[in-house]
């Protein structure tokens, strides 16, 4: 009789892990993206009058370069883009109003943002560091299939945080250089929008379906 094959970690091939799970299936992730809302209706619907001066104060600093636009504006692969989001949160006044100028920018991202307390099943897959830390970005194939969730601080407001919240015990020794914060958190999420663009443009099933 044949053994069962054993993996280099000592495990046999077909243990079960106890408490693996399973994740959302793409028709649900497809279903969760439905219920979310466009930026101007998730104001509408989510926030107060306080909190929508505080949005739109964000929202008019935020300016992305010509070269930024045209980057943009090239996208070609439908990307849609779920955004875990509390108007009340003031990690989501400073990114959020930056996806959407994205979405004016790349008619290609399909952005939606969801209230992080709508549907609790689905804000479950979206944790941070075992945390329901917002904004966190679903990004999807065309179909639903999950690329990345990506959230709830970029590199520059991290290196930021530390710097004022850990001063010398910074372990990373690197703090962020004098200028519009804004701009880099910008550019910290366009890097990560243009990474999930190029994964679509360059996926092997994607090229075949549409055929480029």
């Amino acid at each position: 009789m044949t053994g069962q094959r054993t993996t280099d970690d000592g495990m046999q091939a077909g243990d079960v892990i106890v408490e693996a799970g399973a994740p959302p299936t793409a028709a649900a992730w497809a279903a969760a993206f439905a219920r979310g809302l466009p930026y101007e209706q998730f104001l509408d619907r989510h926030a107060d009058a306080e909190q929508r001066r505080r949005w739109q104060a964000c929202h008019d600093r935020v300016s992305l370069t010509a070269d930024q636009r045209a980057l943009l504006a090239g996208f070609v692969r439908r990307m849609p883009v779920l955004v875990l989001a509390g108007t009340w949160c003031g990690d989501c006044v400073n990114q959020c109003p930056i996806f959407d100028h994205f979405a004016r920018a790349a008619s290609a991202i399909d952005l939606r943002f969801l209230d992080r307390d709508a549907i609790p099943a689905i804000a479950a897959h979206l944790k941070v560091c075992g945390g329901q830390r917002v904004p966190v970005a679903a990004f999807f194939s065309e179909d639903f299939t999950p690329i990345v969730f990506y959230g709830d601080r970029t590199l520059s407001a991290y290196r930021a945080a530390a710097g004022t919240q850990l001063g010398v015990s910074c372990p990373s020794g690197v703090l962020p250089p004098a200028g519009d914060s804004l701009a880099a958190v910008s550019a910290d999420w366009l890097a990560e929008f243009e990474r999930v663009q190029l994964i679509l443009r360059l996926s092997g099933r994607l090229r075949q379906l549409h055929g480029d």
